[in-house]
């Protein structure tokens, strides 16, 4: 025999009613707008670190990724190429929502490339960017993307 439900408010009411007042609230739509921005902010602001007006890319860079970075299998000339022109393109891609799960699965190799081969101690930030990411790989852009108005899924 079991016990009839209380009446009575629980200690996680209030929490229960919030949460289920934001959902109801925030749309999902927003919430993969904001992640799109988010990310794309992340690395866009990367790719400006690595230029010199608009895609000139500084010694300093060629120099980051033949001293630090040290990549396996690809040369640091090609690699400062391609992370920085990777970090601008796929950036604007996602802000503009314009095939947004292929971008986000470029930056997500892209982070654990950096989490393996850069700052492997680093692993808390690069979680972060992952959830931002896998989401997006996940569900797209959402309804204010260019994906969705040209029928790309």
């Amino acid at each position: 025999m079991t016990a009839p439900a209380s009446s009575k408010p629980t200690a996680m009411a209030p929490v229960n009613a919030l949460g289920l007042a934001f959902q109801r609230r925030i749309p999902d739509d927003f919430i993969l707008l904001t992640s799109r921005i988010a990310a794309a902010s992340i690395f866009f602001l990367s790719g400006r670190s690595k230029v010199d007006g608009v895609l000139h890319i500084t010694d300093g860079t060629y120099a980051l990724f033949r001293d630090d970075y040290r990549l396996p299998l690809i040369p640091p000339d090609i690699a400062a190429h391609l992370a920085t022109y990777a970090e601008h393109v796929f950036s604007i891609m996602l802000v503009l929502g314009l095939f947004t799960r292929f971008s986000a699965l470029v930056f997500l190799g892209i982070t654990a490339v950096i989490e393996i081969f850069v700052y492997p101690d680093a692993w808390p930030t690069h979680l972060s960017w992952a959830a931002l990411l896998l989401l997006l790989i996940a569900r797209g852009g959402g309804y204010w993307s260019l994906d969705r108005k040209f029928g790309i899924v």
